[in-house]
């Protein structure tokens, strides 16, 4: 008899009822690959989309990119890691499961100060963090920064590191709890949405700032062109309340020269060297102390579908975990 273990699967699209625990075939780890014993898995906005067919992808369909746990299995002409050895990933396959395969060159180490949550909840908003500060747009020691959705998984972090960094952080949030969550994070100042482009020129003198953190889309982006200085750089990275429709390239020449990006993860991940440098320093931040993941809410793995209803309904701050 062939040995199974618990997976979600949703045999077709649909609403988060369609996430159903169901009994699969153990994963086999074939060459290049580790079987993983998942600890936590990380619940992402896009496995929404990709639940409901907005995202199209093959049915019966099992979510989940990001996850940590054990290695219990290693493939063919695997060497770099080791029956035992603690892994996470942002790249996985099929990761809202007991056991799940990573493939050997997307799997990241793990420190063993690192509890096994915390690791499946920093590798695709860590890595996002990172690549935002570090290489979409490289801030310096005393810039200013406008972050939106400063209580959001992202912007938690992003907000702890760009202060490790000595910028001024400038977020927006929608309620007081929130604020109260930007705040412990290292926020400098705290703004509400309304009129927010306003609040940032008085708090900087008229000036703008050096560049604006967007993964809200459709409601904030002509406030956050409106908060730039002269030569700024908006990065939008999400559309949390939609996409951005076309626009006038010239209002960039209006605003000030200004400079427009729209990145993604995979495309600084290019690599295993850049992979890793990216994982290193997140982890060995949080190793350390400098760097705190916030996990606000855990349901079981057979409560996947509460889990994207809470995420869709904008009931959760942080990370989002499932536990097998």
């Amino acid at each position: 008899m062939t040995e199974q273990c618990n997976a979600i699967v949703a045999a077709a699209k649909g609403g988060p009822e369609v996430l159903q625990l169901t009994q699969v075939a153990m994963p086999v780890a074939g060459p290049g690959e580790l079987l993983v014993k998942i600890a936590a898995v990380g619940v992402n906005f896009i496995e929404t989309y990709q639940r409901d067919g907005t995202y199209p992808v093959q049915f019966p369909f099992t979510p989940g990119a990001e996850a940590a746990g054990k290695v219990v299995a290693v493939g063919p002409g695997v060497s770099a890691f080791a029956v035992g050895d603690r892994v996470a990933t942002a790249e996985g396959i099929g990761c809202y499961a007991e056991y799940a395969i990573f493939p050997v060159d997307k799997a990241l180490p793990v420190p063993s100060s690192v509890p096994l949550d915390v690791a499946a909840a920093l590798p695709l908003q860590g890595m996002t963090a990172h690549y935002l500060m570090n290489s979409t747009y490289h801030v310096e020691p005393g810039q200013t920064v406008l972050l939106h959705a400063g209580a959001g998984g992202v912007g938690l972090l992003l907000t702890q590191m760009l202060k490790e960094r000595g910028a001024r952080v400038i977020t927006t949030v929608s309620t007081e709890e929130k604020e109260e969550l930007a705040r412990v994070a290292g926020a400098d100042e705290v703004l509400r949405y309304e009129g927010f482009a306003a609040a940032v020129r008085e708090l900087t003198d008229g000036v703008g700032v050096d560049v604006v953190y967007d993964g809200v889309g459709k409601d904030t982006f002509d406030g956050s062109l409106a908060s730039l200085r002269t030569r700024g750089t908006l990065v939008l990275f999400g559309g949390a309340s939609g996409q951005v429709p076309p626009f006038d390239i010239q209002r960039l020449n209006a605003g000030g020269s200004l400079s427009l990006v729209r990145p993604t993860l995979r495309d600084y991940l290019l690599n295993a060297k850049e992979r890793l440098w990216r994982s290193t320093e997140v982890f060995d931040a949080a190793a350390h102390g400098k760097l705190a993941a916030r996990i606000g809410a855990r349901f079981p793995l057979s409560e996947a579908g509460a889990a994207h209803t809470a995420l869709q309904g904008r009931q959760t701050t942080g990370k989002v975990i499932l536990e097998p």
